[in-house]
């Protein structure tokens, strides 16, 4: 089972978090971006949604 997205560290949800958006920005689609990403940084594409709402909340980069 892995790990709730908010025990991997703060650094490495916003390493993911500006991968999707930049893979979104690049054209990806929003689920391709999804599956993508969680391949990438080999984490859940449930723990990437959850990244990708607190990204989204508090502004993360590249949304600043």
């Amino acid at each position: 089972m892995s790990e709730p997205s908010s025990e991997i560290p703060v650094e490495r949800r916003q390493l993911i978090f500006k991968a999707l958006v930049e893979a979104q920005d690049g054209g990806i689609g929003v689920a391709a971006s999804r599956t993508a990403t969680a391949q990438q940084f080999a984490v859940t594409e449930d723990q990437v949604r959850d990244i990708e709402r607190e990204g989204s909340a508090n502004l993360w980069p590249p949304l600043e």
